[in-house]
């Protein structure tokens, strides 16, 4: 089959992206699909497959797929890209859209670049919760939960932004092996369903930098779900303050949260090509 796809990127998470208000993919070849096109030496290359499709109850619905075929609740960089696809494509005319996710439905505002075309939006990303039969049962906000990986223990702190994540604090994100120890901790028993790990390093209440190893997908230049997750459990700690920026490797991400308040992220979102791909099924 031919698929006519969008490659686009949010602050370098990249997904390939498919107009299913156009274009319907054989659900039972959903994951095989999402592998196939994610591949970065024989498929287009990406951290995944995005679906933008009609929805119910909102202006579109975003199905997310990660690169080993698995299906996620949330994506915050893709949900950006989503965004921006629905307004630059005509599908939504307003700055202001509603997108359907497995973690809910988020409501998006757009910003204008000097094309024309949105460059920039801001997510409210829900609220986030620190209780989960994704966690470990003794999870407590201001402790963490020591887990053990590669022979070190670390104390994780896990906030569920719709999905889980565990946040891990270390002296330098940059000489980190998260290569190696990444893996290990998303797999651990302590989370039934994986874990996204962000390894984090506070440069000051207002600067943070971190790296991410994505379940499903392992290191990617950014996620906005795991920058909500880290910056919550910053300010929760007292380590950062009520607005953040967090330098990941693909770019900066900007989060709000305060505890009577939802957590908001803004950050950029870029068309990268547009194309088709044959595949075989």
């Amino acid at each position: 089959m031919i698929i006519p796809f969008t490659k686009m990127e949010g602050a370098g998470n990249d997904y390939v992206y498919v107009n299913a208000f156009k274009t319907e993919l054989p659900e039972e070849h959903l994951s095989e699909i999402a592998r196939i096109v994610s591949d970065r030496h024989y498929g287009i290359g990406s951290d995944g497959l995005i679906l933008i499709c009609p929805s119910q109850v909102a202006d579109a619905k975003m199905r997310m797929f990660n690169l080993d075929g698995s299906e996620g609740e949330m994506c915050g960089n893709g949900i950006r890209c989503v965004a921006k696809y629905l307004f630059d494509h005509k599908i939504v005319n307003g700055l202001s859209t509603s997108i359907e996710t497995l973690a809910g439905i988020k409501y998006i505002d757009m910003f204008i670049g000097e094309d024309g075309k949105v460059n920039k939006a801001r997510v409210d990303m829900g609220t986030p919760s620190f209780k989960s039969p994704d966690f470990p049962d003794s999870w407590d906000n201001n402790e963490g939960y020591e887990i053990t990986a590669d022979g070190k223990t670390f104390r994780a702190y896990c906030v569920s932004m719709g999905n889980p994540h565990a946040v891990i604090f270390v002296d330098s994100v940059d000489d980190f092996d998260v290569l190696k120890v990444g893996p290990i901790l998303e797999s651990h028993p302590a989370f039934p369903k994986k874990s996204n790990i962000e390894f984090t390093q506070v440069i000051s209440d207002g600067l943070i930098k971190m790296r991410v190893y994505e379940r499903g997908s392992g290191e990617t230049l950014a996620c906005g779900t795991g920058a909500s997750a880290t910056a919550v459990a910053c300010i929760k700690l007292g380590k950062a303050k009520e607005r953040v920026d967090l330098q990941l490797l693909g770019g900066m991400l900007t989060i709000e949260y305060s505890e009577d308040s939802n957590v908001f992220m803004t950050g950029p979102c870029k068309e990268v090509f547009s194309g088709e791909i044959e595949i075989d099924l």
